[in-house]
């Protein structure tokens, strides 16, 4: 790979630039501007990895490639979905309708993601805020009081004598500490990116956790194959596509199986029934509607709306359930931490007493 292109490869663009990219070149070629003038005219207005996919379009078309061509050399700004649907819809000549869809598709697939991140914040800034009065404890508070436990030298319980070594462990082995955090950060990174789908298949089989995640998977598949089907892909290809867009691997052998049904004549809905509760009945029953009236995309756009507000039900019931949860087991820690403190001054002052 040539130094330039490992340059494109790297390209990103945040989901507004992106929707904001897709919807003024879906605009502009609807109302009738030759694609290149399109491209130069939104290449003036921008900048940053706008300007240089527009620009690369550009060069491209110039020289009689094809617009899915440039869109593939930019992995993390498009996915296979959105190049294998511009390229049906430029063999189809039905570009504008492909990019409009892919506009709506995306608008919905950042409001999908929203309301996961939203649901998520709450969570992980109590989790952060903990850690963060933990560390300052350990660090600046224990170390003090340490000094004048050590000095009364009266018996200290076990809460207290664990909190001392904590601190002492960390305030007296502050580099090998820090290596420490470091590989464990480096460890989390490898799980979450190389080895990403098996690590989360472990939190997946959560009771709460799989519904959730399964209702995700049915609403990204769902949205992305009625895309892909409405730009004229075969349904097979589209299949192939589209497990990329999932997380479980039950999911992903699920499709696998229903492509390989419909290589063999079947219908898609039988492949879905492959798996007993791989999917939820009303999915099944849906796309079976949905090849039987010649409406397939249309019922599988139905699925990824209704599965898009069962999300929304479930994400509400689980912050429901984490928010009183966290708070008794943040209050219970930060509660022990406190009485790690006290203990050993009542007992001091319980000895006093008896002399």
């Amino acid at each position: 790979m040539s130094d330039n292109a490992k340059k494109l490869a790297r390209v990103t663009l945040k989901g507004t630039e992106k929707l904001e990219l897709i919807g003024s070149f879906a605009t502009m070629i609807s109302s009738g501007i030759s694609i290149l003038e399109v491209v130069r005219s939104l290449s003036e207005d921008v900048g940053g990895g706008q300007k240089l996919i527009l620009d690369e379009l550009a060069s491209d078309l110039s020289q009689g490639k094809r617009i899915y061509i440039t869109f593939a050399k930019f992995p993390r700004v498009f996915d296979r979905v959105s190049v294998n649907v511009i390229r049906a819809s430029e063999e189809a000549g039905t570009l504008d309708l492909a990019l409009a869809d892919l506009r709506k598709a995306l608008q919905k697939d950042m409001e999908f993601n929203d309301k996961v991140r939203s649901a998520l914040m709450y969570p992980a800034f109590i989790v952060a805020l903990f850690i963060a009065i933990l560390g300052l404890i350990l660090i600046f508070v224990v170390p003090k009081i340490s000094t004048v436990f050590l000095q009364l030298r009266v018996p200290l319980p076990l809460p207290t004598r664990i909190m001392l070594f904590l601190s002492d462990l960390i305030v007296k082995n502050t580099l090998w500490v820090g290596l420490g955090f470091a590989a464990f950060c480096g460890l989390m990174y490898y799980l979450l990116t190389v080895k990403r789908r098996q690590f989360f298949e472990l939190f997946y089989r959560l009771p709460l956790i799989r519904t959730l995640i399964m209702q995700i998977d049915v609403t990204n598949f769902a949205r992305n194959l009625s895309v892909l089907l409405a730009s004229g892909l075969p349904i097979t290809q589209a299949l192939d596509l589209v497990s990329d867009v999932v997380s479980r691997r039950r999911t992903v052998q699920l499709l696998a199986n229903s492509k390989a049904m419909v290589l063999a004549g079947r219908p898609l809905s039988e492949g879905f029934r492959s798996d007993p509760g791989a999917l939820p009945s009303i999915v099944i029953k849906l796309v079976e509607a949905g090849e039987k009236t010649g409406t397939l995309e249309h019922a599988l756009q139905e699925v990824a709306e209704y599965f898009d507000y069962k999300v929304t039900f479930t994400l509400k019931t689980i912050t429901t359930l984490l928010e009183p949860i966290m708070l008794v087991l943040v209050g219970v820690a930060v509660g022990g931490m406190m009485l790690a403190i006290i203990a050993p001054v009542y007992g001091l002052i319980s000895q006093l007493g008896v002399r």
